[in-house]
């Protein structure tokens, strides 16, 4: 059987809530799935109804805002819906530098839930978990907020350059570089934990280097006072002589009981190359060696890549159909074929490209991340 791919779907596409409005609240919330028989149908069987889940939740005040966006892994896709596939998906591709180290942490699914109020955030994960929590475990949880005027915990405006409008539609939204996959998207996810004393503890002047924006008015350095391993020097990405950008949604968290003081980077693009290729600049330098400084005070504890398809794709999936894989089985059918050694799923560490900003996965929104 072939999955409900959107091939039909070529004018009328709508995308997920992906280009909405900041909010004060939002919950990060990654799931694996059991190996349970029945957890495909299942779990097929709730994207088909998610819509009217939010709606249902939503509804008790339309003014909250309530979003949630739900992607998928690389693997996920296949269990769930085989053949075809996105045309850039792949698992998160971990990345090791000195002592800088991106992680790859699994995760199946991606629900990015926002509202203006955090109780309408907590109500829909309840509601999500409720639902399937069964078939799927716990990966990780955050519960974000806004911070004061969208500050991150480290004291810099988080977000400035971020697009918007059109702009932003089309820095996340997949065109016609992928027609089955229109009104989709890339999104990659880290947790950063921030060593705040130490952070804390530097000169204003060398935390505004270190980012590349004055702390107080959120104005950008100049070219002569700006490193060149300035977070928001090493996050700008030109192609074909033309800016390139991600759509970023960034969100303070922390437990001051714990110590623990953090910045939940999720990034969109319509590639996840663009994204990938700022990482490099971060972890590795551009020119290799000239890496993000504020990753001397930040540390990534997650990273994931999934894809967003578009609400069109949720709202077309039959539940009682399964994926279809490259043999053209059935999810549900077994596999007679013999079975050979499977492939290492140790991520491969991706080439350097000089990275010193963090801006990208991390605490501001210059449009240099």
């Amino acid at each position: 059987m072939r999955m409900d791919a959107p091939k039909e779907l070529k004018e009328t596409v709508l995308p997920q809530t992906v280009v909405a409005p900041l909010t004060r609240a939002a919950i990060f919330l990654v799931v694996c799935i059991r190996q349970d028989a029945d957890a495909v149908a299942r779990l097929r069987s709730f994207c088909a109804d998610l819509s009217g889940l939010i709606r249902a939740v939503e509804f008790r005040d339309i003014e909250a805002g309530l979003t949630c966006i739900i992607g998928f892994g690389s693997e996920a896709w296949d269990k769930l819906f085989g053949s075809p596939r996105p045309a850039e998906l792949h698992p998160f591709q971990e990345i090791r530098s000195g002592g800088r180290h991106a992680v790859s942490t699994p995760g199946d699914i991606l629900f990015h839930i926002r509202a203006k109020r955090m109780d309408f955030c907590f109500e829909l994960a309840i509601q999500i978990m409720d639902s399937i929590g069964d078939v799927v475990s716990i990966a990780d949880e955050v519960h974000g907020f806004r911070y004061f005027d969208d500050r991150d915990v480290i004291g810099f405006v988080d977000g400035t350059e971020n697009p918007r409008g059109d702009d932003a539609r089309e820095a996340a939204i997949i065109g016609d570089e992928d027609p089955a996959f229109a009104g989709g998207s890339y999104v990659i996810v880290q947790k950063y934990l921030h060593n705040m004393k130490a952070w804390n503890a530097l000169p204003i002047e060398a935390q505004e280097r270190i980012i590349g924006r004055r702390k107080l008015s959120d104005i950008e350095l100049s070219d002569a006072e700006k490193p060149i391993s300035a977070h928001n020097a090493l996050t700008v990405i030109e192609e074909n002589g033309k800016q390139v950008d991600i759509l970023r949604d960034n969100m303070p968290f922390g437990r001051p009981g714990h110590g623990e003081f953090g910045t939940y980077f999720i990034g969109y693009c319509r590639t996840p190359r663009i994204t990938e290729l700022m990482l490099q600049n971060m972890f590795v330098g551009r020119p290799p060696g000239n890496y993000d400084r504020l990753l001397d005070f930040s540390r990534p504890v997650t990273g994931t890549l999934f894809f967003v398809p578009s609400a069109t794709f949720l709202d077309s999936i039959n539940p009682n159909e399964g994926p279809e894989t490259d043999t053209g089985r059935s999810a549900d059918e077994p596999d007679t074929t013999e079975i050979s050694a499977a492939p290492s799923s140790e991520p491969s560490s991706v080439p350097s490209a000089d990275d010193t900003s963090l801006r990208i996965g991390s605490l501001k929104g210059e449009k240099d991340e």
